[in-house]
């Protein structure tokens, strides 16, 4: 690919001249959610969900860095997998439906010197004949390129005929942003519960979450232990977990992390999924595994 970009004598060894490509991470944008974003770049709240006569949401954004990064501000649509890994989508799969051309942000590009902050605001407009449902898209944060004081290409010829060419990782975090329209719902269920182990050893449980209903659901995963002749314990979290439309389900493995000298035997596995704190931490599913 980078030889498309690239004049056709550097697609070819020549005496004396190599083309060395010192790489970094990647040469395209990694993109994380923003609950795994960058070290530098803080942002609350990682989810933004604009429901009922709510027309308006702000998003917080904190260099927690050493350096002075800018982010160019975007809204991308994505599709998760059943394993909960994200890939950026242009056309809509049945049932699927973006959110991007219901909301307006701003700004559309953000400075931040180290300890600075920034609000981003963010608006929807709903069309008098919009169906009723959930409607995702996602707020892209991408890191820019700092330029200041780097030399061409040309000057960077070595003395032995080499010619480096060094590609700068860029990395972005993305907020998902929900727009419900009418009376939507969802229903969860937590099936086929298996205990497992890890090629290290440590045990790990996996599990399937069904989902039914017109929105998504999100929430926290907490694994407990009861032996039979002993109290619950909590072995196991999993924070942030969502299952989006229009997936029916999403498979799951939840490390575990039980006392030392506690056996995963002879006792009951239980695994509850809850709204988060601020939502109300209603519980949306439970299910139990006898060991």
């Amino acid at each position: 690919m980078l030889s498309k970009t690239l004049p056709p004598e550097f697609n070819q060894k020549t005496r004396g001249t190599t083309l060395l490509f010192r790489l970094t991470l990647c040469a395209l944008l990694l993109v994380l959610p923003a609950s795994q974003a960058l070290a530098q770049l803080m942002i609350y709240p990682t989810r933004v969900v604009l429901e009922g006569n709510q027309r308006s949401a702000q998003l917080e954004l904190i260099n927690n860095g050493t350096e002075t990064a800018t982010y160019r501000i975007s809204l991308v649509n994505r599709r998760m997998s059943d394993t909960g890994e994200f890939s950026d989508i242009t056309a809509p799969l049945p049932g699927e439906q973006f959110a991007d051309a219901l909301l307006q942000y701003s700004p559309r590009q953000v400075t931040l010197e180290p300890g600075a902050g920034q609000a981003v605001r963010i608006m929807v407009r709903k069309p008098g004949d919009l169906a009723t449902g959930e409607y995702r898209s996602h707020l892209l944060f991408a890191q820019q390129p700092d330029t200041s004081g780097r030399s061409s290409i040309e000057s960077g010829a070595a003395a032995d005929g080499e010619i480096g060419v060094q590609l700068t990782a860029l990395v972005g975090a993305s907020v998902p942003v929900i727009v419900r329209h009418g009376a939507t719902d969802a229903n969860v269920a937590l099936t086929q519960l298996e205990l497992q182990r890890a090629s290290s050893g440590a045990p790990l449980l996996a599990l399937q979450m069904q989902r039914t209903g017109t929105q998504s659901a999100y929430g926290d995963l907490t694994v407990s232990f009861t032996p039979r002749s002993g109290a619950e314990q909590v072995i196991g979290r999993a924070n942030g977990v969502a299952v989006y439309t229009p997936n029916p389900l999403r498979n799951a493995r939840i490390a575990l992390q039980p006392p030392s000298g506690l056996t995963l035997g002879n006792g009951t596995l239980r695994v509850t999924y809850r709204e988060q704190a601020e939502d109300g931490g209603a519980l949306l599913a439970e299910a139990t595994l006898s060991l």
